[in-house]
């Protein structure tokens, strides 16, 4: 079995999808198509099946790809071993973040990778002894953060307490912060004047609030719940700065994240805890093992840890 027939395979048992894989491996659809069908001729029992228009892994085809992700993930620890990885300080690192983590996180993070360059005193070279950073931004459903990894080495994801948790067996998680989102609300709305909100004193004004499967939209069914009243959502709205602006007129409340989204924030805006729910969210780091034996990912990934403690403090 090559190794690049097994990195396929894993990719579409990721991805879903020949194209898919394909754009990620920045080959043809149908060279994947063909290494999957050597990799095929290899084994008796059926590793594909069809799925609508899509190819996608039987059982079979899912215990080999995973297999497959072990035998990369050991390759990398070899490469390490002899030095490949180990000493890539300044290769390129590419990283997927969602709107507000992007917003926040992103020009800091470039300030602080800068700032240890300069102070490099053996690097021969302004960009040796650091990594590149290739930054990237990717808004999209909680369950669709894992397959980021098959393109980004780094990728800033975010889940509710409450939400299912990553899937560890795939993927590795560094924690980065646990983020409470408040009730967001002009500075001359009634609530303003109460250092804390309950979910019987927000329910009954209007809201935006994010789509359906990003958060913090599921928070407004925990509030309508405790409330015994569902919550009028008036505007759904992903980026958190039109969600701040929209605020700001007065005519609608929303949550906004604590650290993440201060510097969109209407200077109209301000912000107050709401009680008796939970509604924290983990900010995590997702990446794939095999992307951990490198230097460059790994201190591109301290940084991160240590821009997001800044900010929380």
């Amino acid at each position: 079995m090559e190794l690049h027939q097994l990195q396929m395979l894993r990719e579409l048992g990721e991805l879903g999808s020949v194209k898919a894989v394909a754009e990620t491996m920045s080959v043809t659809p149908s060279a994947v198509s063909q290494q999957i069908s050597l990799l095929q001729r290899q084994v008796d029992t059926p590793l594909t099946r069809k799925d609508g228009r899509n190819l996608v892994l039987t059982e079979a085809g899912q215990v080999l790809a995973d297999a497959g992700a072990e035998v990369i993930n050991a390759m990398a620890t070899a490469k390490a071993a002899i030095g490949a990885y180990q000493h890539d300080r300044h290769g390129t690192v590419s990283i997927s973040g969602f709107h507000s983590a992007g917003q926040a996180l992103f020009a800091p993070l470039v300030r602080h990778l800068a700032g240890l360059r300069d102070g490099d005193a053996t690097a021969t070279t302004p960009e040796a002894g650091v990594p590149r950073v290739k930054l990237s931004d990717e808004d999209v459903a909680q369950h669709d953060f894992p397959a980021l990894t098959a393109r980004y080495d780094l990728v800033l994801a975010h889940r509710m307490d409450h939400s299912p948790a990553w899937p560890e067996s795939k993927i590795r998680v560094i924690p980065l912060a646990h983020e409470p989102l408040d009730i967001a609300l002009s500075v001359d709305h009634p609530l303003a004047s109460k250092t804390t909100l309950s979910a019987d004193d927000v329910v009954h004004y209007p809201w935006v609030a994010s789509r359906s499967g990003y958060s913090p939209a599921d928070v407004l069914s925990a509030i309508g719940a405790v409330a015994s009243q569902p919550v009028n959502v008036v505007h759904r709205i992903n980026d958190y700065s039109t969600v701040a602006a929209l605020v700001s007129t007065g005519d609608v409340i929303g949550l906004l994240p604590r650290y993440t989204s201060s510097p969109a924030l209407n200077p109209e805006v301000t912000l107050r805890p709401l009680t008796g729910i939970s509604t924290r969210r983990r900010i995590d780091l997702l990446v794939r093992p095999e992307n951990l034996k490198r230097a460059s990912v790994m201190l591109v990934a301290q940084a991160l840890q240590h821009v997001m403690d800044d900010m929380v403090r």
